[in-house]
Order: structure tokens, then sequence, then C-alpha cells
């Protein structure tokens, strides 16, 4: 399924997508008690997403995607977003091409998971406007990913039962100040500005992916391809990621983990491709969709 946090004229609510048809399932009209947010629906389990499943097959509360504004699946999230560096061998290649990439030999591959977060401020859905302008450095970059919503928490969970702690996945943009990034030495600052995290559109269930490998992240600005990498070729797959970073912390239900991004970013051309006001991002992951945003 693929679920989505939307709203109209009435307050923020949740649904479920029907991309076929273009309408939604306005789960508040469409079954009775279930919370009023994906963070709360994540948080209750197997047991709320089995009535969703069950309102979906009942043909109740549907309505036209048309006239709906689709949020980010998870517009707050509760902590900052966990993000992972360099995951993808090409990218960590074309990180160590530039004159601040760093690194020699085998030090281009990290031996390990970088770990980075972004600020629970940066999130906003399809659509919303990409603000540029709020980099004073002019270095605004993208960075297409898949991103694991966390179902059932816990700390220190094995490589084995990692994937049973996965609700679902969506689509994120790492959008970057690289000037910023690199001005002051670590990534917090340059990831976190206001909007710099496209989310969306909507939330895949994890029981309707049967192979995650399989999935192709594609990154396009105003049409051009720029990105592709398969969620195979991952350097640290989705397992050793949950279980690097329970080891440390208890992940929580609807913690967000951005899994890293493909070669083909903006830094990485010679001169650099910066985003500009006009451009327009759009990144795709199927079968969730593609998460489009233009810059200002």
């Amino acid at each position: 399924m693929l679920l989505v946090t939307f709203r109209d004229e009435d307050p923020t609510r949740i649904g479920v997508l029907d991309r076929r048809k273009d309408e939604v399932v306005d789960l508040s009209r469409a079954a009775n008690g279930l919370p009023r947010s994906l963070l709360e629906l994540i948080a209750t389990g197997d047991t709320a997403l089995e009535i969703v499943r069950r309102a979906v097959e009942s043909g109740a509360g549907r309505r036209p995607l048309t006239g709906l504004t689709l949020l980010a699946p998870i517009p707050r999230p509760a902590r900052n977003i966990l993000c992972i560096g360099k995951n993808y061998r090409e990218h960590a290649h074309e990180v160590q091409s530039l004159p601040s990439g760093g690194g020699k030999g085998e030090d281009i591959i990290p031996a390990h998971p970088i770990v980075f977060t972004k600020a629970a401020n940066t999130v906003i859905g399809l659509g919303e406007t990409i603000p540029a302008h709020l980099d004073p450095t002019g270095s605004v970059d993208y960075e297409g990913e898949l991103a694991v919503v966390i179902g059932r928490g816990g700390r220190g969970i094995s490589r084995v039962d990692a994937m049973s702690h996965v609700y679902g996945y969506t689509i994120l943009n790492d959008v970057t100040s690289r000037r910023l990034q690199r001005r002051h030495q670590q990534w917090f600052i340059g990831k976190s500005l206001d909007g710099f995290c496209p989310m969306g559109p909507a939330l895949l269930t994890a029981d309707d992916v049967s192979e995650v490998g399989e999935l192709r992240v594609r990154t396009r600005v105003n049409g051009e391809p720029r990105q592709e990498g398969l969620l195979a070729d991952l350097i640290f797959d989705i397992p050793c990621l949950i279980e690097t970073l329970s080891a440390t912390m208890t992940l929580e239900p609807g913690e967000i983990i951005a899994t890293g991004t493909p070669a083909g970013v903006g830094m990485g051309f010679k001169p650099p491709r910066f985003l500009q006001s006009g451009d327009v991002v759009a990144v795709n992951i199927e079968p969730i969709g593609t998460l489009e945003n233009p810059v200002g």
C-alpha cells in the first residue's frame, strides 16, 4: 500500500493512494478509530495496518486526488533524519575526484557507514518549493535517495532480524549547500536549511516490496537524467545500516533512515551544476512514484 498524508479544506489526515485511479482512500471516512497521523499509525503496528487494508478493500472513503494536496508522509519527524554518506561506490569515487574529496586508495570506499543527520524542520512535500535562496553561498545540490521508515523499534537489532523492523519506504531528496558543508567541516549545517528535505509522495509498506535491491533511484533536473542507481549497489545494505545504528541507539517507530545517493550530483560536474531558481528536480523510485519539486 501507498500511505499518504494529505489535506484539503479539512485538517491534515492520512489515506491510501491508488495511483491507477488517481484516488485517495480517506481513512478518516473509511475506518473508525484510526490515528490521524502516519507517525501514530506506525506506532500502533500491524493491527492498525490490517484495519487499513480492510478499509481499502471495502471501497469506502474514496476521493479524487484532484483537489487534495499530498504532504510529506511524515511532515514532522519526531527526531532528526538519519542519513548515510558515500554509500554507492561510484558516488564515493565521484566525491574523491573533487579537490576537497580527501582519501586515497582504499580510503575512497568507507570501511564503515558514514552517519550524519538532517534536522526535522527540513522536511517539505511533493510540489513544495526548495528554498535555494536561503543558501548564502549559492551552492545548492540534489541527492535522490530511498528512505527506510522503521516500524517496530529496538536496540541491538541483528542483521538477520533487521528487515522485520522496516515499516516501509519513501523517496527523499537530501538537498545540500555544498559550500556550507565544506566551510563547517561537517555536514549538519549544510544539509539542515529549512526546506532542504523534500520527501514523498507516499510511504510504500514493506509487504509490497519483494526485493528491495531491485528498487532503482532515478533523478532528473529539468527533465535531464542526472542520477541512476540500484539499491543492490549499496556499499552498506539496509540490514547493515539498521544493525549499525541500533548498536548504539534505540531506533523508534517512524525513524527515517536515508540510505545514500548514487553518482551524478551537481558538484560532480566540471564546473559544478548547482540548482538555480526555476529548476525542477524529480526523483523517481517505482512503485513509490515521483517526488518533484521546483527550486526557488
